[in-house]
């Protein structure tokens, strides 16, 4: 069963995408956007901010996860706008950049860390339930999750 999911994940990749609808193009290229608008602010006015989510448990210096996290988010948003061919691929990367900084949200609500404006648990706690929504957004405008669905057949 694994295996099968692997070769249809992978089968997708290579997969020419249909065409986009516009409400996916829309969201594409909205959320490349926000991505090149978070990577600079990660690099510029809100690098504080972005500090303060770092887990003490991550094995790096804050600033340097800061400004790494800050290039990648803005090279993705660059690709998601800019993808074409390969935005089935690019989708499934910025997907799996949202799970990977997930662990950085649940620990700023574990720990109360106060960043952003989100200075309650509850405002925190939605902060939580929006990353998986960002994913589906990802996989949803690239056509990754039509791709996925069609290899299932």
């Amino acid at each position: 069963m694994a295996s099968t999911l692997v070769s249809r994940f992978v089968t997708s990749l290579t997969t020419k995408p249909h065409p986009s609808t516009t409400p996916q193009l829309i969201g594409r290229i909205a959320l490349g956007a926000a991505l090149l608008f978070a990577g600079i602010s990660h690099l510029t006015f809100a690098r504080g901010d972005f500090q303060a989510q770092v887990p003490d448990w991550v094995p790096a210096d804050k600033d340097f996860v800061v400004i790494a996290s800050g290039i990648v988010e803005i090279t993705l948003g660059g690709a998601l706008i800019v993808l074409g061919r390969r935005r089935i691929a690019v989708g499934w990367i910025v997907a799996a950049f949202f799970v990977a900084v997930f662990p950085g949200n649940i620990s700023q609500y574990v720990t109360r860390t106060d960043a952003f404006g989100l200075d309650t648990d509850a405002a925190r706690g939605i902060r939580l339930v929006f990353q998986p929504l960002l994913v589906l957004w990802a996989l949803w405008s690239t056509g990754a999750l039509r791709a996925l669905r069609r290899r299932a057949r």
